[in-house]
Protein backbone atom coordinates (compact mmCIF):
# COMPACT_ATOMS: atom_id res chain seq x y z
CA UNK A 1 0.00 0.00 0.00
CA UNK A 2 1.41 3.38 -1.03
CA UNK A 3 1.17 6.19 1.49
CA UNK A 4 -0.41 9.43 0.27
CA UNK A 5 1.80 11.65 2.42
CA UNK A 6 5.03 9.94 1.34
CA UNK A 7 4.82 11.74 -2.00
CA UNK A 8 3.97 15.13 -0.51
CA UNK A 9 6.53 15.65 2.28
CA UNK A 10 10.26 15.14 2.67
CA UNK A 11 10.97 12.19 4.97
CA UNK A 12 14.73 12.22 4.52
CA UNK A 13 15.08 14.71 7.40
CA UNK A 14 14.40 14.29 11.10
CA UNK A 15 11.03 15.90 11.64
CA UNK A 16 10.66 14.86 15.27
CA UNK A 17 13.70 14.21 17.46
CA UNK A 18 11.30 13.62 20.34
CA UNK A 19 7.75 12.28 20.65
CA UNK A 20 5.60 15.05 22.05
CA UNK A 21 2.95 12.79 23.54
CA UNK A 22 2.80 11.72 27.19
CA UNK A 23 3.76 8.03 27.25
CA UNK A 24 2.31 7.63 30.75
CA UNK A 25 -1.17 8.07 29.25
CA UNK A 26 -0.34 5.63 26.45
CA UNK A 27 0.82 2.92 28.85
CA UNK A 28 -2.12 3.39 31.18
CA UNK A 29 -4.55 3.02 28.28
CA UNK A 30 -2.90 -0.07 26.76
CA UNK A 31 -2.11 -1.87 30.03
CA UNK A 32 0.78 -3.74 28.38
CA UNK A 33 1.17 -7.35 29.55
CA UNK A 34 4.08 -9.84 29.11
CA UNK A 35 2.26 -11.80 26.39
CA UNK A 36 1.44 -8.73 24.28
CA UNK A 37 2.89 -7.74 20.92
CA UNK A 38 2.87 -3.95 20.59
CA UNK A 39 2.82 -1.99 17.33
CA UNK A 40 4.12 1.57 17.39
CA UNK A 41 4.92 4.31 14.91
CA UNK A 42 8.65 4.72 15.46
CA UNK A 43 8.84 8.52 15.22
CA UNK A 44 11.80 9.43 17.46
CA UNK A 45 11.52 6.18 19.44
CA UNK A 46 10.24 7.53 22.75
CA UNK A 47 6.90 5.74 22.76
CA UNK A 48 8.26 2.49 21.33
CA UNK A 49 10.84 2.38 24.11
CA UNK A 50 8.25 3.28 26.72
CA UNK A 51 6.19 0.30 25.55
CA UNK A 52 9.27 -1.92 25.67
CA UNK A 53 9.94 -0.92 29.28
CA UNK A 54 6.75 -2.75 30.28
CA UNK A 55 8.24 -6.07 29.14
CA UNK A 56 5.88 -7.21 26.38
CA UNK A 57 6.78 -10.19 24.24
CA UNK A 58 7.57 -7.92 21.30
CA UNK A 59 7.49 -4.30 20.18
CA UNK A 60 7.32 -3.62 16.43
CA UNK A 61 8.21 -0.04 15.45
CA UNK A 62 7.40 1.08 11.90
CA UNK A 63 8.00 4.32 10.06
CA UNK A 64 8.07 5.66 6.51
CA UNK A 65 11.08 7.80 7.36
CA UNK A 66 14.61 6.34 7.50
CA UNK A 67 15.65 9.45 9.45
CA UNK A 68 13.12 8.69 12.18
CA UNK A 69 14.28 5.08 12.35
CA UNK A 70 17.83 6.39 12.72
CA UNK A 71 16.64 8.29 15.81
CA UNK A 72 15.21 5.11 17.29
CA UNK A 73 18.32 3.10 16.50
CA UNK A 74 20.62 5.66 18.13
CA UNK A 75 18.43 5.69 21.22
CA UNK A 76 18.61 1.90 21.43
CA UNK A 77 22.40 2.01 21.14
CA UNK A 78 22.60 4.71 23.82
CA UNK A 79 20.54 2.62 26.23
CA UNK A 80 22.85 -0.31 25.66
CA UNK A 81 26.23 1.36 26.24
CA UNK A 82 25.72 4.60 28.18
CA UNK A 83 24.95 5.41 31.78
CA UNK A 84 21.74 7.28 32.53
CA UNK A 85 23.36 10.70 32.92
CA UNK A 86 25.33 10.14 29.71
CA UNK A 87 22.12 9.32 27.83
CA UNK A 88 20.61 12.63 28.96
CA UNK A 89 23.74 14.46 27.84
CA UNK A 90 23.65 12.88 24.38
CA UNK A 91 19.97 13.81 24.02
CA UNK A 92 20.74 17.41 24.90
CA UNK A 93 18.64 17.17 28.04
CA UNK A 94 21.67 18.08 30.16
CA UNK A 95 24.67 20.35 29.44
CA UNK A 96 27.66 18.49 28.01
CA UNK A 97 31.00 19.01 26.31
CA UNK A 98 31.48 15.36 25.37
CA UNK A 99 28.56 14.45 23.12
CA UNK A 100 30.82 13.56 20.20
CA UNK A 101 32.67 10.99 22.30
CA UNK A 102 29.39 9.60 23.66
CA UNK A 103 28.17 9.15 20.10
CA UNK A 104 31.39 7.32 19.19
CA UNK A 105 30.61 4.80 21.93
CA UNK A 106 27.16 4.19 20.41
CA UNK A 107 28.30 4.15 16.79
CA UNK A 108 29.55 0.52 16.56
CA UNK A 109 26.07 -0.74 17.46
CA UNK A 110 24.43 1.06 14.51
CA UNK A 111 23.78 -0.32 11.05
CA UNK A 112 26.10 1.05 8.35
CA UNK A 113 23.38 3.25 6.83
CA UNK A 114 22.55 4.67 10.26
CA UNK A 115 26.23 5.35 10.95
CA UNK A 116 26.43 7.31 7.70
CA UNK A 117 23.32 9.29 8.59
CA UNK A 118 24.59 10.35 12.01
CA UNK A 119 28.19 10.84 10.89
CA UNK A 120 26.86 13.57 8.60
CA UNK A 121 25.05 15.19 11.54
CA UNK A 122 28.09 16.05 13.66
CA UNK A 123 26.93 19.61 14.58
CA UNK A 124 23.54 18.24 15.64
CA UNK A 125 25.20 15.58 17.78
CA UNK A 126 27.30 18.26 19.46
CA UNK A 127 24.14 20.28 20.17
CA UNK A 128 22.18 17.25 21.40
CA UNK A 129 20.36 14.96 19.02
CA UNK A 130 17.07 15.42 20.89
CA UNK A 131 16.97 18.93 19.41
CA UNK A 132 17.79 18.04 15.80
CA UNK A 133 14.21 17.70 14.53
CA UNK A 134 12.50 20.35 12.45
CA UNK A 135 9.74 20.56 15.06
CA UNK A 136 12.25 20.92 17.93
CA UNK A 137 14.06 23.72 16.10
CA UNK A 138 10.72 25.43 15.60
CA UNK A 139 9.88 25.17 19.29
CA UNK A 140 13.37 26.42 20.07
CA UNK A 141 12.63 29.60 18.10
CA UNK A 142 9.50 30.07 20.18
CA UNK A 143 11.40 29.72 23.45
CA UNK A 144 14.33 31.86 22.32
CA UNK A 145 12.61 34.70 20.45
CA UNK A 146 8.87 34.78 21.13
CA UNK A 147 8.59 34.14 24.86
CA UNK A 148 11.02 36.97 25.79
CA UNK A 149 8.72 39.36 23.91
CA UNK A 150 5.77 38.11 25.97
CA UNK A 151 7.08 37.61 29.50
CA UNK A 152 9.88 38.87 31.70
CA UNK A 153 12.62 36.46 32.87
CA UNK A 154 11.12 36.61 36.35
CA UNK A 155 7.67 35.55 35.13
CA UNK A 156 9.17 32.76 32.99
CA UNK A 157 11.03 31.41 36.02
CA UNK A 158 7.94 31.64 38.22
CA UNK A 159 5.91 29.49 35.82
CA UNK A 160 7.82 26.39 36.94
CA UNK A 161 7.30 26.95 40.66
CA UNK A 162 5.07 24.36 42.38
CA UNK A 163 1.56 25.72 42.97
CA UNK A 164 -1.91 24.51 43.78
CA UNK A 165 -4.55 24.44 41.06
CA UNK A 166 -6.12 27.69 42.31
CA UNK A 167 -2.70 29.35 42.44
CA UNK A 168 -1.86 28.23 38.90
CA UNK A 169 -5.19 29.55 37.65
CA UNK A 170 -4.57 32.90 39.33
CA UNK A 171 -0.99 33.09 38.00
CA UNK A 172 -2.10 32.36 34.45
CA UNK A 173 -4.94 34.88 34.55
CA UNK A 174 -3.10 37.71 36.29
CA UNK A 175 0.52 37.30 35.18
CA UNK A 176 0.66 35.25 31.98
CA UNK A 177 -2.43 35.65 29.79
CA UNK A 178 -1.81 39.11 28.31
CA UNK A 179 -2.57 40.40 24.81
CA UNK A 180 1.04 39.87 23.63
CA UNK A 181 0.88 36.22 24.65
CA UNK A 182 -2.38 35.57 22.82
CA UNK A 183 -1.44 37.54 19.72
CA UNK A 184 2.09 36.22 19.19
CA UNK A 185 1.05 32.67 20.08
CA UNK A 186 -1.72 32.72 17.47
CA UNK A 187 0.67 34.09 14.85
CA UNK A 188 3.54 31.69 15.58
CA UNK A 189 1.33 28.60 15.78
CA UNK A 190 -0.86 29.47 12.82
CA UNK A 191 -1.15 26.82 10.12
CA UNK A 192 0.84 29.01 7.73
CA UNK A 193 3.83 29.52 10.03
CA UNK A 194 3.79 26.07 11.61
CA UNK A 195 3.38 24.38 8.24
CA UNK A 196 6.37 26.19 6.80
CA UNK A 197 8.73 26.22 9.79
CA UNK A 198 7.63 23.45 12.14
CA UNK A 199 5.91 20.66 10.25
CA UNK A 200 4.86 20.55 6.59
CA UNK A 201 1.93 22.24 4.81
CA UNK A 202 0.65 18.84 3.63
CA UNK A 203 0.19 17.75 7.26
CA UNK A 204 -2.70 20.23 7.53
CA UNK A 205 -4.56 19.04 4.43
CA UNK A 206 -7.42 17.68 6.54
CA UNK A 207 -7.22 20.10 9.47
CA UNK A 208 -10.41 22.02 10.18
CA UNK A 209 -11.13 24.90 12.50
CA UNK A 210 -8.90 27.29 14.44
CA UNK A 211 -5.62 25.36 14.89
CA UNK A 212 -3.84 28.15 16.77
CA UNK A 213 -6.84 28.71 19.04
CA UNK A 214 -7.03 25.01 19.84
CA UNK A 215 -3.30 24.93 20.68
CA UNK A 216 -3.66 28.03 22.83
CA UNK A 217 -6.39 26.34 24.86
CA UNK A 218 -4.32 23.15 25.22
CA UNK A 219 -1.39 25.26 26.40
CA UNK A 220 -3.59 26.89 29.03
CA UNK A 221 -4.60 23.37 30.10
CA UNK A 222 -0.91 22.42 30.45
CA UNK A 223 -0.14 25.53 32.49
CA UNK A 224 -3.21 25.50 34.73
CA UNK A 225 -4.95 22.13 34.96
CA UNK A 226 -1.61 20.29 34.85
CA UNK A 227 1.45 21.22 36.89
CA UNK A 228 4.23 22.92 34.85
CA UNK A 229 6.72 22.02 37.60
CA UNK A 230 6.54 18.34 36.63
CA UNK A 231 5.97 18.75 32.87
CA UNK A 232 9.19 17.87 30.97
CA UNK A 233 7.77 18.86 27.59
CA UNK A 234 6.88 22.36 28.74
CA UNK A 235 10.26 22.72 30.44
CA UNK A 236 12.07 21.80 27.22
CA UNK A 237 10.14 24.47 25.30
CA UNK A 238 10.93 27.08 27.95
CA UNK A 239 14.65 26.38 28.34
CA UNK A 240 15.75 23.92 25.67
CA UNK A 241 16.41 21.07 28.10
CA UNK A 242 14.61 19.05 30.75
CA UNK A 243 14.56 20.05 34.37
CA UNK A 244 14.13 17.52 37.17
CA UNK A 245 11.08 16.07 35.40
CA UNK A 246 11.84 13.62 32.59
CA UNK A 247 9.68 11.88 29.96
CA UNK A 248 8.87 8.30 30.78
CA UNK A 249 11.26 6.76 28.22
CA UNK A 250 14.37 8.38 29.73
CA UNK A 251 13.44 8.56 33.42
CA UNK A 252 15.95 6.86 35.69
CA UNK A 253 13.47 4.20 36.81
CA UNK A 254 12.74 3.32 33.17
CA UNK A 255 16.43 3.22 32.33
CA UNK A 256 17.01 0.66 35.08
CA UNK A 257 14.24 -1.57 33.73
CA UNK A 258 15.97 -1.78 30.37
CA UNK A 259 19.12 -3.50 31.68
CA UNK A 260 17.80 -7.11 31.46
CA UNK A 261 16.08 -6.35 28.14
CA UNK A 262 19.26 -5.28 26.36
CA UNK A 263 21.18 -8.32 27.60
CA UNK A 264 19.37 -10.51 25.10
CA UNK A 265 18.76 -7.86 22.46
CA UNK A 266 19.08 -9.02 18.86
CA UNK A 267 16.78 -6.55 17.18
CA UNK A 268 17.22 -4.66 13.94
CA UNK A 269 15.49 -1.60 12.62
CA UNK A 270 13.95 -1.53 9.15
CA UNK A 271 12.13 1.07 7.09
CA UNK A 272 8.51 0.42 6.22
CA UNK A 273 8.63 0.51 2.41
CA UNK A 274 5.86 1.38 0.00
CA UNK A 275 4.59 -1.38 -2.27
Amino acid sequence: MKSEVDGKADFSIVRYAQCWEDADILLAALDVQPQHTCLSIASAGDNALALLSKGPARVVALDLSPAQLACLELRVAAYRVLEHDQLLELLGARPSQRRASLYERCRPLLQASTQSFWDAQAPAIEHGFGAIGKFERYLGLFGQWILPLVQSPTTLAQLEQPRSLDERRDFYTRRWDNWRWRGLFRLFFSQAVMGRMGRDPSFFAYADGDTAGHLLERTRHAMVDLDPAVNPYLQWILRGEYGDALPMHCARKTFRRFAPIWTGWSGTVHRLKNT
